[in-house]
């Protein structure tokens, strides 16, 4: 009689565990949802934006420096600014590449 309520509260207690479990489980789903919102995507596309465009100005602000200090035949704007240009342009690589990994990492935790 004993082992059969011992029994009947280890199975209570296994019970309220996966509950607990596929509650909190249900709310950090819903949590990484909510983030996703057009205000996430506006925000990631001005960091994108960002990212190419601080490269560029400075590459171009040291270009215009060095060609007022250190004229040559070349220019050192537009060669600068095409090398901020560049990374800039790597960098906003990165930053997509990044979200695109964790998207798809949450739609494989999502689909398993």
């Amino acid at each position: 009689m004993v082992e059969k309520r011992q029994d009947k509260s280890e199975k209570d207690r296994e019970a309220f565990i996966r509950q607990v479990g596929e509650k909190a489980a249900r709310k950090q789903k819903a949590r990484r949802h909510v983030t996703r919102t057009i205000w996430y995507g506006l925000g990631m596309m001005g960091l994108i934006g960002w990212s190419v465009a601080v490269p560029t100005l400075l590459g171009t602000a040291l270009g215009i420096w060095l060609d007022r200090h250190f004229p040559g035949p070349h220019s050192w704007t537009l060669t600068l600014l095409l090398i901020g240009l560049l990374l800039g342009c790597l960098n906003a690589w990165h930053w997509v590449a990044k979200e695109d990994k964790k998207i798809r990492e949450e739609r494989e935790d999502n689909d398993v």
